[in-house]
């Protein structure tokens, strides 16, 4: 009976200690951040990222209990661009958080924390974020002007807009100029092909279903496309060479950790 008493008092105070917890998350962090779970549709409405989101991101980085302790400590009471996990084009759209200097203590952090990192993200979650960027994969390969669709080749500019700002990356202002440039470039050709290649695309679908073409009378569209193709898959290596150039070896690797460039 002892036992069982003391048992209960135990679970009554980790009911507590967790209620605690909650309540601090919802006090220091809900008027900002969403702490339930989002719909996809949710998220571009949003002013700052889920918890959801930013657990996601952040066990990402670290798999270390402590180190995301320290780093939650750190950035709620410092907050930088170039310290975020979250991608530098999420940054740009929501936002640097306020410092929460002089309104939060180090327990609070501590208990707040704990409760971040134990709680999220969900499960739900993370099969929803596979799901997207499973789709996105998908509808990338389908829209893709490139001639040469593999993750061996690297989109270097979804990389570099993914890490701008990283201090893990340190891109200099003279970097960062030069490679605005290739961006330019390299944007402005891709998307000047691409209106071309989808307009042929169009047509020779139609020509085939409707006006049932043979595969011969659509010989010459179909040159044109490949051609088109071509071309744009050029401009997306030299745009990879010419990056890979103006960033030293450490940032590659940072970049490519698992891709070999000698």
């Amino acid at each position: 009976m002892i036992k069982r008493t003391v048992l209960a008092a135990a679970m009554i105070g980790i009911g507590a200690l967790h209620a605690g917890e909650v309540d601090l998350v919802k006090s220091k962090c809900a008027a900002c951040h969403m702490l339930e779970r989002p719909t996809a549709d949710m998220i571009p409405e949003l002013k700052a990222p889920p918890m959801e989101a930013v657990m996601y991101h952040t066990k990402l980085v670290m798999n270390d209990k402590e180190k995301m302790k320290a780093f939650i400590a750190d950035y709620v009471l410092n907050p930088a661009a170039e310290k975020s996990v979250c991608e530098s084009n999420k940054v740009q759209q929501y936002g640097v958080m306020p410092s929460l200097k002089g309104s939060i203590t180090e327990e609070e952090l501590s208990k707040i924390s704990d409760h971040l990192i134990e709680n999220y993200p969900s499960e739900e979650f993370v099969d929803m974020i596979n799901e997207i960027q499973k789709n996105d994969k998908m509808n990338a390969l389908l829209n893709s002007p490139f001639l040469i669709n593999k993750e061996a080749l690297p989109h270097m500019t979804k990389l570099l807009i993914k890490h701008w700002d990283k201090q893990a990356l340190g891109l200099s202002d003279e970097q960062k100029k030069k490679l605005l440039v290739i961006r330019k470039n390299t944007i402005g050709e891709v998307q000047k092909a691409k209106r071309k290649i989808d307009t042929l695309e169009t047509e020779i679908m139609e020509a085939l279903f409707m006006d049932e073409e043979s595969p011969k009378d659509l010989e010459t569209k179909i040159d044109e496309v490949a051609k088109l193709k071509a071309a744009v898959t050029k401009v997306h290596i030299q745009c990879i060479v010419d990056t890979l150039e103006i960033l030293d070896d450490d940032q590659i690797d940072f970049l490519l950790p698992f891709w070999e460039y000698k």
